[in-house]
């Protein structure tokens, strides 16, 4: 992999992991029909490791805020109650996603080899985000411990390649009647622990494979990391401008393209 293919890869990574069109979607599309083959797991556990820090960095207040007041509910120290709920929130949400690839690996990783079955969960993922042009702006600044659940079983179902994360968890959000920039922020830090635990869990075959493409794999997930800044920013204000829906249209033109250069193959 040149260090060329290692910038582009990481910053399409950075901008598909946040916008609501399924970066793992279009990974597999890449593959099936384009010869693109996957540049390996130690790239693929720093690109989406830069993906995390992203998030952290542009959060970073909000973050820092969540987990002291946390650590300081546990230590029963005086804390921010509001913070506090939404880390415990935070971790409710990431149970169903951690449940379903622990349980369902195998399956999920066969997914990506069925173009038709990815470019249908395109549509899908089209389909969600066109409903959410119907739901009147939300009024909760902040959810139960039940709309967390929700929106974690939404961001577990986006495991399967063509379902976005952002896409679906932010329209569960919506539609269970949270302020538009707090549904995406929710969304947002609820991809953290889900990012940064499969980063771990991957760690350790990452290393095994050595640093032969250090430079590449270094300049990749920079790479990410820079492109997935303004792909936050720029999901936060089409949200809060109630235009989400209008993504909706690039995510059903991919997924037709892939149906129908499926049948072309077939």
């Amino acid at each position: 992999m040149t260090l060329f293919q290692a910038i582009a890869l990481g910053v399409l990574q950075g901008l598909t992991e946040f916008l609501p069109v399924s970066s793992s979607g279009h990974l597999a599309l890449a593959e099936s029909f384009f010869g693109v083959e996957s540049p390996g797991v130690t790239f693929e556990v720093f690109v989406h490791f830069g993906t995390a820090l992203a998030v952290i960095c542009f959060f970073w207040k909000r973050v820092v805020s969540v987990v002291a007041a946390v650590a300081r509910f546990v230590f029963r120290l005086p804390h921010d109650a509001d913070e506090a709920r939404l880390g415990f929130h935070l971790i409710v949400g990431t149970i169903p996603a951690g449940v379903v690839g622990l349980l369902l690996e195998d399956r999920i990783e066969a997914a990506f080899d069925s173009p038709v079955l990815v470019s249908i969960l395109l549509i899908v993922t089209g389909v969600v985000l066109w409903s959410t042009r119907r739901i009147p702006p939300g009024t909760k600044a902040r959810g139960t411990w039940r709309d967390a659940l929700a929106i974690g079983s939404a961001q577990a179902a986006a495991i399967l390649p063509g379902i976005s994360r952002s896409g679906s968890t932010i329209s569960v959000g919506l539609a269970l009647g949270l302020e538009r920039r707090a549904a995406a922020e929710f969304a947002f830090l609820l991809s953290i622990p889900v990012i940064l635990g499969a980063t771990a869990a991957n760690l350790g075959d990452a290393l095994d494979a050595g640093a032969a493409q250090g430079a590449a794999i270094a300049a990749g997930t920079v790479a990410a990391f820079v492109a997935a800044i303004p792909a936050i920013a720029l999901l936060l204000k089409v949200v809060s401008a109630g235009k989400f829906s209008r993504f909706a249209y690039y995510c059903w033109a991919v997924g037709i393209i892939g149906l129908v250069l499926s049948i072309v193959r077939s």
